[in-house]
């Protein structure tokens, strides 16, 4: 895996008997003042560090070497600091919760940074300190309270006790609502507990994520590699169009759809809580009306006869070939949510599809709202209750109409699969919570969750041999994952670009792209991943849904995307006295943009005719969102940001936007980059 420029290697030397690379690079004795005195396989507590092996197989995967920190030190001096009092042990779970507690609150529905929830945390710490100005939260002051949360969790009535402490904190920094703060807590302290137990995070990394880079280094996502087989590459051959005359097939795409099952007509749409339009979100204040029948435009999802009158109403968009389903399927009460509540929404709503869907054959993916708490999906190695197996096996249950023995079995493992819908076609279905910034089961360990990439590249592989065509479905766009695994999968599709025919993915709300380039010069689009945007309103968007043109089923057929149709329902005409729901096409994309064709490289020229020519993209902007765009104006920082995420399908790679913006700072232009609605 390239780097875009050599960096100088930081290193993090605490004591004689200790030594780290930043950013997991590699780094011999001899750089470090002291020498390194390490026990291969051992975290810095002195626990062993590596995951039992897991299900799925994880070989030809090569992480970059992470000296592991050996016991002792300035850790052995700060764990004979102070007494394991409630109030400190409070404090410390607080702090660990934090990365949680920043998910209740919503994000505001335009520019917010493209960040992980890691990196949203490190804001909070101001307001800890404003917040606690008798505390004087130094560095060794917060090594030393992360030190005694490690030793304070041990004890299971600490974690009992110190839960009620968290949420009073919670509370007083006004981070959610009282009934939030406390719902969310009792959700996520056991998970989030049995982590931190479990990784190799030290109180140097957990303080540099709370006080920054001057107390410690805390990307502890290690670099690492997956391997491609030795097969040469062949030479890129851009798909053929097909004859007139061709079939063509009609894919649905349905995301996000967000079922609130507690939706109430009149309700105050922008209550309090992280979500509105609900029981329990009171009335509204005299001056303002109350949530639609059919929903509304706040931070509010579906009630379940929106969903109904979506899937009732399809057959002017149809008829369909099949349809791709690319996960979140409950609401966004995320801060009380139970496994039955998870399982209801699973089974409704899958009911519903095939009820109006009837023998067209539906591939699902899964989503980060499919478990609770939220974004928690462990590897394959955790095991027993905490693991993820009540989820994947409820849904191959209720998706065994749908999908075949082989794409059951590695579901029930890991929540992905790969099957062939028709001859010459082979689609894999990507379970993309094992790259996601907020699954915080992935401090454990992040190299190859559950061997997915491994497994997805033996698939590819097997395709090319036999001359298949290859479409992947998932739910969080890959230039939003992880570095490491945005950087391997971008590799990947470079290495198979031939046999990948399209990529679709949901999650952000929104509806975009993301243009893949060759790895040499970052200049040739190869690929392009489409991200239809969501069935739910959240937050302040019309209800919709995207059907995909694709090269039918027929031999030799290169089975690329040849165009898109996005289709809404107006909320302000839905919810009129005495209406009924309209879905109606919004737009369809090559007549809409000018578009010769629909691949890669007329994605690439839409963008930088749209840097130019502002009126171009006020439309995309419009649409962007569904045909209902922010009040504010997106000027020209909001723009070059939204074009550069279109360029983007790489995260932490700012030079794919080095000639979008070449008389600007990158990382300014990045800044006004969007956090994924989700």
């Amino acid at each position: 895996m390239g780097t875009e420029e050599e960096e100088g290697v930081e290193l993090l030397c605490g004591s004689p008997q200790s030594c780290q690379p930043a950013a997991g690079r590699t780094v011999g004795p001899s750089r470090c003042p002291h020498g390194c005195e390490a026990s291969q396989g051992l975290d810095w507590r002195g626990r062993d560090r590596r995951p039992a092996r897991p299900a799925m197989p994880r070989h030809g995967v090569t992480p970059s070497r992470r000296l592991p920190r050996s016991p002792g030190g300035e850790r052995r001096s700060d764990r004979s600091c102070g007494v394991l009092g409630p109030g400190t042990l409070g404090m410390a779970l607080t702090l660990a919760l934090f990365p949680s507690l920043a998910l209740w609150t919503p994000a505001a529905a335009h520019p917010l940074p493209a960040q992980g929830y890691f990196a949203s945390f490190s804001g909070l710490a101001p307001q800890v300190r404003d917040t606690f100005g008798w505390w004087n939260l130094t560095c060794p002051v917060c090594k030393s309270l992360f030190t005694i949360l490690d030793f304070g969790l041990q004890k299971e009535n600490n974690v009992v006790r110190v839960g009620s402490l968290a949420t009073k904190l919670c509370q007083l920094l006004k981070i959610a609502p009282p009934t939030v703060c406390q719902s969310a807590i009792q959700l996520f302290e056991d998970d989030m507990v049995e982590v931190w137990r479990r990784s190799v995070l030290s109180p140097s990394e957990a303080c540099g994520l709370l006080l920054g880079s001057t107390c410690g280094h805390w990307d502890i996502f290690s670099s690492w590699n997956i391997s491609l087989p030795a097969v040469p590459k062949p030479a890129p051959q851009p798909p053929k169009p097909p004859a007139p005359g061709a079939p063509v097939s009609r894919v649905l795409f349905l995301t996000d759809l967000h079922w609130d099952r507690d939706y109430l007509e009149g309700t105050d749409p922008d209550c309090e809580d992280p979500l509105c339009c609900r029981r329990g979100s009171g009335p509204p204040p005299p001056s303002r009306p109350g949530a639609g029948y059919w929903g509304e435009y706040s931070k509010c999802d579906l009630p379940l006869r929106t969903l109904e009158s979506l899937l009732s109403g399809l057959g002017p968009a149809g008829p369909f070939d099949m349809v791709y389903w690319t996960g979140d399927i409950p609401a966004h009460n995320v801060w009380h949510q139970s496994r039955q509540d998870q399982l209801q929404a699973l089974t409704t709503v899958t009911a519903l599809v095939k009820k109006y869907l009837g023998p067209v054959p539906v591939y699902p993916a899964v989503g980060n709202h499919e478990s609770t708490p939220v974004n928690g999906f462990p590897p394959p190695f955790i095991e027993g209750n905490q693991s993820s197996r009540w989820l994947y096996e409820a849904m191959a249950k209720a998706w065994e109409p749908w999908l075949p023995a082989e794409a059951l079995h590695t579901l029930r493992i890991g929540g992905f699969y790969a099957l062939s819908p028709s001859p010459g076609l082979r689609l894999i279905s990507l379970n993309m919570n094992f790259c996601s910034r907020e699954n915080f089961w992935l401090l454990i360990n992040s190299t190859d969750p559950a061997g997915q990439l491994q497994w997805l590249v033996g698939e590819l592989q097997a395709a090319e041999d036999r001359g298949d065509k290859v479409h992947i479905i998932g739910h969080i766009p890959p230039g939003h994952c992880l570095k490491s695994w945005s950087w391997n999968y971008y590799r990947i599709v470079a290495r198979y670009e031939n046999t990948l025919a399209g990529q679709f993915f949901g999650h952000t709300h929104v509806d975009e792209f993301e243009i893949f380039y060759d790895e040499e010069t970052l200049s040739r689009p190869l690929s392009v991943a489409f991200l239809a945007p969501s069935a739910t309103t959240y937050i302040s968007l019309n209800p919709g849904y995207r059907v995909y043109l694709i090269d039918g089923n027929y031999p030799g057929s290169s089975h690329v995307v040849l165009d898109h149709e996005t289709y809404i329902l107006n909320l302000t005409q839905a919810n009129e006295p005495g209406a009924t729901p309209r879905w109606h096409l919004l737009y369809r994309a090559l007549e809409t943009y000018g578009l010769p064709n629909a691949l890669p490289a007329a994605w690439n020229d839409l963008v930088y005719r749209m840097r130019g020519d502002t009126q171009l993209f006020q439309t995309f902007w419009f649409l962007y969102h569904k045909g209902h765009p922010p009040s504010e104006p997106c000027g020209t920082p909001c723009r070059l940001a939204t074009l550069c995420a279109q360029l983007s399908a790489r995260s932490d790679s700012p030079a794919l936007c080095r000639h979008l913006v070449p008389d600007a700072s990158i990382a300014d232009v990045q800044s006004h980059q969007r956090r994924p609605l989700c």
